[in-house]
């Protein structure tokens, strides 16, 4: 890795890339390998594959007991688990919902014709603001989905005041919160239910897979039912459902990373602690911060950038692509700006101020047990030679003619004129 002294030494302007590799903000964390393939033997000498095979009820029963909820019920993904726990709590109408998310939150809603109503969020947390949820219910309201972004949960008790107040079901999307608490209780507990997501790019993933978690037993028995068809014995429905089941394969591999899953929170920690003191007084950059009284898995590495500074958030993803770190801006530009969901499309015009600062401002690093500390030694030492620059290097990247290439608006110079 060579140090860049030198505008010129940024692999945008034609110098070589800092990294020969890329590195990636969520590439997966594998645990126990022999563990696994022992796991993976099993299952094929059994030939037990999937519908509720003995790996996927253990899957279930070890993450009821890590999360501390009575129920969990494993699902093959965890858009089909919110579509799923969306339709047996009975939504209809309208549900409001962050617009700062994947926009599986909204598609889990849409794709049952229900209208996500989206919401603001508070700046200082990214989560959605309740103040600003009371002032969107109408008769048409039937439920909130809050998402506790960054694994930072939600203001969970103001949520479920509002949602008891008006008689409206509370789900939350906890995606990137497996692992964290809320004033000493772990995610997973609050609300109707949650949902957990075991994707690849999590910390704690089952190479594809989800849960949804509850502590009411009439509604995980529906969930239950729901993701397999709504079978309610051999050949008996009394249910519309769908198939939802996570496989005996997918258990395993749950089950493996399970195992060291307190070995990732550590490395993700140090990597997180790591960029805090690498990225302390950085000109125009700030480092997302962690509740030091609360638990969390410190997946997400996240910056904001001052938009005054000279050089964007879009053109230091483009500068940090260029030398193969492939740093993402979460959650741009926000759903409600998706074709799907523009308000273009809407007969009103949607408001969301800080969510449309946020989607500009904010970008996350790479981390998790593929970054070792001298990458991220050598990623921060290039943020702050460009942040301590960036009026020049802003002004170079738009004198250069840059061609898109890559997901979003990453791109390369063309032309590389000292």
């Amino acid at each position: 890795m060579m140090n860049k002294t030198r505008i010129s030494d940024l692999a945008i302007f034609g110098g070589p890339p800092l990294f020969s590799q890329k590195l990636h903000v969520g590439r997966p964390n594998i645990g126990d390998r022999k563990r696994l393939m022992e796991r993976i033997d099993q299952v094929l000498d059994t030939r037990w594959l999937s519908n509720d095979g003995p790996f996927v009820t253990e899957f279930e029963s070890r993450i009821g007991d890590y999360v501390g909820v009575k129920h969990c019920v494993a699902m093959c993904n965890a858009t089909i688990a919110l579509e799923i726990a969306i339709k047996a709590l009975g939504l209809s109408g309208e549900v409001i919902i962050p617009s700062f998310t994947f926009v599986a939150t909204a598609h889990a809603l849409q794709w049952q014709e229900i209208t996500p109503v989206f919401c603001d969020i508070d700046p200082k947390t990214h989560n959605i603001d309740p103040a600003r949820v009371e002032e969107l219910i109408t008769p048409r309201t039937t439920g909130i989905i809050g998402v506790h972004l960054w694994g930072r949960p939600c203001d969970i008790e103001s949520l479920q005041a509002i949602a008891s107040r008006h008689n409206l079901k509370l789900l939350f999307d906890s995606a990137h919160a497996f692992g964290c608490s809320y004033k000493g209780q772990m995610v997973g507990k609050f609300g109707d239910a949650e949902v957990f997501s075991f994707h690849a790019t999590k910390f704690m993933n089952s190479a594809e897979g989800g849960a949804v978690v509850t502590n009411d037993a009439a509604l995980a028995r529906k969930i239950r039912l729901m993701k397999n068809f709504g079978f309610t014995n051999y050949d008996e429905v009394g249910y519309v459902g769908t198939n939802g089941k996570m496989s005996e394969l997918s258990a395993a591999v749950g089950l493996t990373n399970l195992e060291s899953v307190s070995d990732v929170i550590d490395v993700n920690r140090r990597n997180y602690d790591r960029y805090r003191v690498g990225l302390a007084q950085t000109r125009g950059l700030e480092v997302t911060t962690y509740d030091p009284r609360e638990r969390f898995n410190y997946q997400y590495v996240v910056v904001t950038l001052d938009p005054n500074i000279g050089i964007s958030r879009d053109e230091l993803q483009q500068v940090l692509w260029a030398e193969n770190v492939l740093a993402r801006r979460y959650f741009y530009p926000g759903c409600h700006r998706l074709a799907p969901y523009s308000s273009e499309n809407r007969s009103a015009p949607v408001s969301l101020p800080e969510t449309e600062k946020l989607t500009k401002i904010v970008l996350t690093l790479p981390s998790g047990t593929s970054v070792t500390t001298a990458d991220i030694e050598a990623i921060c030492e290039t943020i702050r030679f460009v942040m301590s620059r960036a009026d020049k290097v802003g002004a170079r990247l738009k004198s250069l003619d840059l061609q898109a290439s890559g997901p979003g608006l990453v791109a390369r110079a063309t032309s590389k004129t000292n």
